[in-house]
């Protein structure tokens, strides 16, 4: 079986989408599969307005096509709504070759979040792009929900995992900070809600790990806030294991994987009740879902670690990488793409 990503998310981002599709393309190589990325470091790219660590390629539509047609896929999986996926889409509506996409962001309420494009805008948009694909992949059952009531069809379920290996309990003494330390994980940007957090009125210190377009002014505005930048691997699970709660203050996640690495680490929770910790977080377990952030992070202190770090093993990388083969559209005979490209 060949296989076929087309995605705008790809190394070297860091982020919850880049780290989902690497690690099923890791899994799924490892199973046998015969795997193609097209990404855009494949191409000349130019820096997204306001956004500059995101790299939108230039001039995809012919590149990607050609990439395609020389490739002969069993299935082609569109991740991602930009000049790479649209170049994907393109050409599986005019070879006739069924595809899938998948729903990783809630992109009409980040961009409400960066300027006044109104919802309804932004959704049609989205069932556009949508609307072709065989299945639309999400992550949570609140995820499905929200998008049916916005007149989505077709969607199907593709969850989340998590590396219990490295991201394991470890000896708080890695972090020299007073405690309790208040961990903040993933990027410093304004739909993240991040600022809920930082205004937080806690003892001890909050900790963010991370970086983003917001990080240079919120530094400024809180100085006492210790901002350390990205970490990876080892580094990573060090920072996230030597802190004592994770604090989630995002509102527009459509999963949050650093949840399941926070308490795979033996962090309780603190987040608001919305899509992606409902699903995640064993509300009173393993953390505290209330819409006073401040509560649920006092409350979330005095959860079990082990409860926490039980329920998150229970996700597995193995397990969704099969949700997602499963749901792969697959054409009616091989070569059929082939034969409708020459044709088209």
């Amino acid at each position: 079986m060949r296989v076929v990503v087309a995605t705008d998310a790809w190394h070297p981002q860091t982020n919850g989408v880049v780290r989902t599709l690497a690690t099923t393309v890791a899994h799924m190589r490892a199973d046998g599969l015969d795997v193609h990325v097209i990404s855009p470091e494949q191409f000349r790219t130019v820096p997204c307005p306001t956004y500059p660590e995101i790299r939108l390629s230039l001039f995809a539509g012919k590149t990607v096509a050609r990439r395609l047609e020389q490739l002969e896929p069993t299935a082609v999986h569109v991740s991602t709504e930009g000049p790479i996926g649209l170049a994907a889409r393109r050409w599986c509506i005019r070879t006739g070759h069924e595809f899938t996409t998948a729903y990783h962001t809630q992109f009409p309420e980040y961009i409400r979040a960066r300027a006044p494009v109104p919802l309804s805008a932004s959704y049609a948009f989205m069932r556009w792009f949508h609307g072709a694909a065989k299945r639309t992949l999400v992550a949570t059952p609140s995820m499905r929900r929200q998008l049916e009531a916005h007149g989505f069809g077709n969607i199907a379920t593709w969850s989340r995992g998590v590396d219990s290996e490295l991201f394991r309990p470890r000896e708080k003494g890695f972090l020299s900070l007073p405690r309790p330390i208040w961990l903040y994980l993933g990027r410093v940007a304004v739909e993240k809600g991040i600022e809920d957090f930082l205004r937080l009125d806690l003892p001890g210190s909050k900790l963010v790990v991370g970086d983003g377009p917001a990080r240079p002014s919120l530094q400024a505005r809180y100085p006492e806030v210790e901002f350390v930048g990205y970490k990876h691997g080892e580094d990573l699970a060090r920072h996230v294991a030597a802190s004592d709660v994770f604090v989630f203050p995002s509102r527009t996640d459509t999963f949050g994987l650093v949840l399941l690495e926070a308490m795979a680490c033996g962090l309780p929770v603190a987040a608001y009740p919305v899509t992606g910790p409902v699903d995640v977080v064993a509300n009173g377990v393993t953390g505290v879902l209330d819409e006073d952030l401040r509560a649920a992070a006092l409350e979330a202190l005095k959860l079990d670690p082990a409860a926490c770090r039980e329920h998150a093993v229970g996700y597995s990388w193995e397990a969704c990488t099969r949700q997602f083969v499963g749901a792969l559209a697959q054409p009616r005979s091989p070569g059929v793409a082939r034969q409708a490209a020459a044709s088209a």
